[in-house]
Parts: structure tokens; C-alpha cells; sequence
């Protein structure tokens, strides 16, 4: 066999072998707070063990992670803002979201909370207090879905947060964390996030409990016929793992300094 045809045949094979090396990728669009908490660092190595799938997960906010999905430019998305992910199916750019998991919102501020808010009559009267004594409050600002919730409990507590001392920063979730404890102001988190970094924090739990601050996560699969490039395949080996009881159970044992961040929350 001469050269040139060994070259031939060589490149053949390359050309075979790229395209189903790709298809060993599964990109995954999560929020920041699986992402800040250690949660996937946590969890995807099992996974990438026991397939031939290598896992790139792209930390951002829930609205990024549904336009990502939207346009193709990832095979599923792990996020938590339950009327934005409604809408990304019922447009046909998701299927078959499975619930996952869930933990809760908690309204954070100074250890010397002059206001008190422990003793609110709920999540929405301690956000009413904050508008009416023009308390310094960072939000992310970076449609997140704990940016939705929050902008969902400012407008059933009155409307819009449009007080002088209120700050929209477009930041993820740790980087709010840190602004807010520097300015020792107040802030909605999710609490794994806050488990994981309140030691760095000059931060407390103010007001936390209720239906209200509820905080469940789905994972859903990008439509493969909107898209035809996407690793469908792929996206689903990692759904069906996420929510097998061997993912689910990873979940709960998952902890920070003896705390549990996450309930396992598989339908």
C-alpha cells in the first residue's frame, strides 16, 4: 500500500471518528447556584465514571440557561424558575422536564438587623419593610430565577423595588453574596449557595420559611427537533442519571460543614 493511499485511508477514519468523539460531549446550562454550592463538581464525576460522556456545564442564570437551550447552543438545562421553564416547553423548545430537586429562598442581611425582620408577618411584609425604611438591598439583576423570585415578591408585597438604596448589580449569586456583606445590606438567596460561602460572609438569616421562598429545580431536554446538531442522546443518558435513585441519593447526602444543601426531588 503506497503512501498516498495510507493518507487516504487515514483521513477516513479521522472523518468517521470526529463527529462521534463529539457526541461524547453533554453540554448542560445550570445556574449559578448549582454551580457556587459544588453541587455538579460534586455529582458529574460519578457520572462521567460510569458513561463515555464528558459533561461541559455552562454557569448562568436561569434566563441565560432557557435562551441557550432556546437557541440550540446546549443539549439540556438544569434550572429553577418554574413559570420561565413552563413557557420554554409550552414554546416547544424544551421536553420532558423532570422535577429534581429543591431547597429554599432566604431573605439575608446584617447580623444587627435593626429592622427585625424574623418577626414579619411573612417573606412579603419583611420585603414591604425594606421598601418603606429604604434599606440598601442587592439584587442580582441578572434574570436568574432567584432574580424572578425576587421580583415576584417585591410586586406582591407592592410593586416595584424603586427606593433609592436599592441596587441591581447583574451579578450571579456569589458575587451578590460578597456586595451585599461588604455594604451590609440585604439580599434574596437560594440557601446552598449561602451554606456554602456564609462562612466568608458578615451575613445572617433574617426571614426564611414558607410556601412562598420555595425553591424547586427541573432538568429539562432540549427539543432535538429544533435542533439537529445537539447530543439528544447524550442529554438524556444525564437526565435519566439525575433523576435515577443512585443521583438522587448523591443529592442528599450532599453537605456543606454538615449541612444539607439540596433534597433530592425526582417525580
Amino acid at each position: 500500500m503506497n503512501f498516498l493511499v495510507k493518507r487516504f485511508i487515514l483521513f477516513c477514519l479521522l472523518a468517521i471518528s470526529f463527529p462521534l468523539l463529539a457526541q461524547d460531549v453533554v453540554r448542560l446550562a445550570t445556574t449559578t447556584s448549582t454551580y457556587n454550592s459544588g453541587l455538579l463538581d460534586y455529582l458529574l464525576p460519578h457520572f462521567e465514571e460510569q458513561h463515555a460522556n464528558e459533561v461541559q456545564v455552562l454557569s448562568v442564570g436561569t434566563g441565560q440557561a432557557l435562551r441557550l437551550g432556546q437557541d440550540g447552543d446546549v443539549d439540556l438545562v438544569l434550572t429553577h424558575a418554574p413559570e420561565a421553564e413552563a413557557a420554554f416547553v409550552e414554546a416547544g423548545h424544551g421536553i420532558e422536564p423532570k422535577g429534581l430537586m429543591y431547597n429554599d429562598f432566604i431573605l439575608l442581611g446584617p447580623p444587627q438587623d435593626q429592622l427585625n425582620l424574623y418577626e414579619a408577618r411573612g417573606v412579603l411584609d419583611a420585603f414591604d419593610q425594606i421598601r418603606a425604611s429604604n434599606q440598601t438591598f442587592i439584587s442580582r439583576g441578572d434574570d436568574s430565577g432567584t432574580h424572578k423570585k425576587e421580583l415576584e415578591l417585591w410586586n406582591r408585597s407592592g410593586g416595584l423595588p424603586e427606593f433609592s438604596r436599592y441596587q441591581a448589580v447583574g451579578q450571579g449569586m456569589g458575587r451578590t453574596l460578597i456586595m451585599t456583606s461588604e455594604l451590609q445590606g440585604y439580599t434574596l438567596a437560594d440557601r446552598g449557595t449561602w451554606l456554602a460561602m456564609q462562612e466568608q460572609l458578615e451575613l445572617e438569616v433574617v426571614y426564611e420559611g414558607g410556601i412562598d421562598l420555595a425553591n424547586p429545580y427541573q432538568v429539562i431536554l432540549v427539543n432535538p427537533e429544533r435542533h439537529s446538531g445537539i447530543n439528544h442522546s447524550g442529554a438524556r443518558k444525564l437526565q435519566d442519571w439525575l433523576v435515577s435513585p443512585e443521583a438522587q441519593k448523591l443529592i442528599d447526602r450532599f453537605s456543606v460543614n454538615g449541612e444539607q444543601l439540596f433534597y433530592s426531588d425526582a417525580q
